[in-house]
């Protein structure tokens, strides 16, 4: 491919991209009422504006205080709680602050989670193997447990878990047990709570293109030239297990989250739906 082709082969899919920015449904979710956990920054940021912008009522969820700055931007329809989600005590305060506010919770899309150590398996301590667990999947198992009891009363709801395509993946292999369980509790949860009105699914996010993160996940900088291998290792297999060879973009997550947690989405439950450039997990 000549450079020029390939300047405008990338165009191309820049453009697409910045449409699909544009590419909201207005009313999609007037009068339903959404949880976003995660929603400080990153995708859980994204899918709170798509959300504002198709006119769902919000209980924005993070343990960073810049949850707040995120709710204001978005007027008198958001409004933000902080709350450590890695404790269910937290994910408990979350949902009653929602259910405070709308009476209600039509809508939870569980983002919480991200790798915190990138390296082989047998460098993991056993502190740092049960951080990447809590972060990743008791935060999604604790809200779930702590909106489903409403859900149930009012005959209805959705509940999207986002997980990744990192189930297969190098150096963090305790992030990817994390998120195998993540898509297990996603199916259970759908056989268990179907009856009750309720569909539960996932997405299973690719790497993904983002600003800078306000708030440190926590990922210790790396000290040497080994270290520094191991991170870039699971960016080469992220990218190299794509179909597509690229990053996504926040906008391209938000989409498919909003999608299944909407209506057009009211015949599929129990389902992981990966969103990685042709990357299955």
């Amino acid at each position: 491919m000549s450079a020029r082709t390939e300047q405008n082969e990338q165009s191309v899919q820049s453009e697409q991209r910045d449409l699909m920015v544009q590419t909201v449904h207005p009313g999609r979710f007037a009068g339903k009422a959404a949880v976003v956990t995660g929603a400080a920054q990153g995708i859980g940021l994204a899918v709170a504006r798509r959300l504002a912008a198709e006119s769902a009522e919000l209980t924005l969820v993070d343990r960073s205080e810049l949850v707040h700055e995120a709710a204001a931007a978005l007027g008198a329809q958001a409004r933000a709680v902080t709350a450590d989600l890695e404790t269910y005590a937290g994910a408990e305060a979350a949902a009653t602050a929602a259910l405070e506010r709308h009476g209600r919770i039509d809508v939870l899309i569980n983002n919480v989670g991200g790798a915190i150590n990138f390296k082989p398996f047998v460098e993991f301590s056993a502190a740092e193997i049960e951080a990447e667990l809590t972060r990743s999947l008791l935060t999604t198992l604790f809200s779930c447990r702590a909106v489903l009891p409403a859900m149930t009363d009012q005959g209805h709801g959705v509940i999207v878990n986002v997980s990744s395509a990192a189930t297969r993946g190098v150096h963090r292999i305790p992030y990817s047990a994390a998120k195998g369980g993540v898509n297990a509790l996603t199916a259970s949860l759908a056989v268990e709570y179907a009856g009750s009105g309720i569909r539960v699914v996932a997405t299973a996010p690719g790497g993904t293109e983002a600003p800078a993160r306000r708030i440190s996940r926590g990922t210790p900088p790396p000290r040497t030239a080994q270290q520094s291998s191991w991170f870039q290792a699971h960016i080469d297999q992220t990218v190299a297990s794509s179909l597509l060879k690229r990053y996504g973009t926040l906008d391209e997550q938000a989409a498919a989250i909003c999608f299944l947690a909407s209506d057009e989405a009211s015949y599929i439950t129990g389902t992981v739906l990966p969103v990685a450039g042709g990357d299955l997990g």
